[in-house]
């Protein structure tokens, strides 16, 4: 199995040097595409300090730029990595081991909030175990895939937000998805900030409207008040099968 990890960044710089390190450790012989959608605090410059780290430009839109990394990847099996996660000790191994059932078509990890926060470890457990009864997962878990499915798909709905939950319900069709229990280790720093009563509640009614039938620019302009959705305007590929 070649391991692609693509790590979509913008405005990262502060992050991206520590999940770069951290890959460099865990996942030695894996093909790492950091793709940058127009950053402004040198997030561009840090893979440069990387031996063998590739850096891919993109428009802005996490989506357009999982894309633009799936495209660059040299590897059979792609793994989406958030700039603020860390993936766990033995990550490879376990998604090599998932995919020796040729039924498994992708899945995800577990999560892990970095924070001491008694409340933060229900939102985990709640977290993995929504994902593992509806077969739905979110970025922060560290979503993979093999190319050839990703491929047939239609990669990632190019639309502001929402485009991980879109992705796996499709996934999902594919085939088998594996639900690894090793956990990634992402920031708690929203929870922590916006309060996690509030943040939970947000989650669960953009979800809810979602799944009603709200665009993802509307529910993208109310996630992200003082952002415009990313630009040129997306491409949907959720008729794909």
């Amino acid at each position: 199995m070649r391991l692609s990890v693509v790590v979509p960044v913008l405005n990262d710089a502060h992050n991206l040097g520590r999940v770069l390190g951290h890959l460099a450790a865990e996942c030695p012989e894996a093909d790492v595409i950091v793709v940058d959608g127009g950053s402004a605090d040198g997030s561009a410059a840090v893979p440069m300090k990387y031996l063998g780290i590739r850096l891919v430009t993109s428009d802005r839109g996490r989506a357009r730029q999982m894309n633009a990394g799936a495209s660059a990847a040299s590897g059979d099996v792609l793994l989406f990595l958030h700039a603020d996660s860390r993936l766990p000790a033995g990550a490879s191994a376990a998604i090599e081991k998932a995919l020796q059932d040729p039924r498994v078509v992708g899945g995800r990890f577990d999560v892990r909030l970095d924070s001491a926060c008694p409340m933060l470890r229900v939102v985990e457990g709640m977290m993995n175990l929504r994902s593992r009864l509806t077969g739905i997962s979110t970025g922060d878990q560290a979503i993979f895939a093999r190319r050839t499915v990703f491929n047939a798909m239609g990669g990632y709905a190019e639309i502001p937000l929402m485009e991980d939950v879109e992705f796996t319900r499709r996934l999902k069709r594919q085939g088998r998805l594996a639900a690894l229990g090793l956990c990634v280790t992402t920031s708690a720093r929203k929870w922590e900030t916006e309060g996690i009563l509030r943040t939970i509640l947000l989650m669960w009614a953009l979800r809810i409207l979602y799944f009603a039938g709200m665009s993802p620019a509307r529910l993208h302009r109310w996630y992200y008040p003082r952002l415009l959705p990313p630009e040129p305007p997306a491409r949907d590929v959720s008729s794909h099968p």
